[in-house]
């Protein structure tokens, strides 16, 4: 269960931060990388949500940027700061923020997969762990293409 009540704001915030996308860049490999995590994350936060219902859990609201250290997640002024940048500014803010916000996700992953038991959370777990681990390593290789 922490897994998923974990998981959902995380990726929650990664949401956020690739909605600002379209409107502050104009490279092309940043839009389509954005597009690709918002696919792969919207269906994984409606499959916990609907294993926490089938628990009667309830889903967490938002997500919480202080809480969320250890894991990645962006502060509000980080937040902030992305929203008022442009261009290539943007476009490393960005990459520098999601490959940690990446990083934190695979981590968590990595503590579920050690000792989760519910074998539907552990096959999500592995998904994220596979997935983010090689969008990590896209993303840093875009950023190393950005002019300097």
């Amino acid at each position: 269960m922490r897994f998923a009540e974990g998981m959902i704001p995380h990726h929650r915030q990664a949401l956020e931060m690739t909605s600002m996308v379209e409107a502050r860049t104009s490279t092309a490999t940043i839009r389509a990388f954005a597009r690709q995590i918002t696919a792969a994350q919207r269906p994984e936060i409606k499959a916990m949500t609907a294993w926490l219902a089938e628990l009667d859990r309830s889903v967490p609201d938002g997500h919480r940027h202080e809480q969320g250290a250890s894991y990645g997640m962006a502060t509000q002024e980080e937040l902030n700061a992305l929203r008022a940048a442009r261009g290539t500014v943007f476009d490393r803010m960005f990459l520098q923020l999601m490959t940690r916000h990446h990083e934190g996700a695979v981590k968590m992953a990595g503590e579920q997969l050690a000792g989760g038991r519910d074998q539907r959370m552990r096959m999500m777990a592995k998904d994220v762990y596979s997935g983010q681990s090689i969008e990590i390593a896209r993303m840093r290789q875009i950023l190393e293409s950005l002019p300097a």
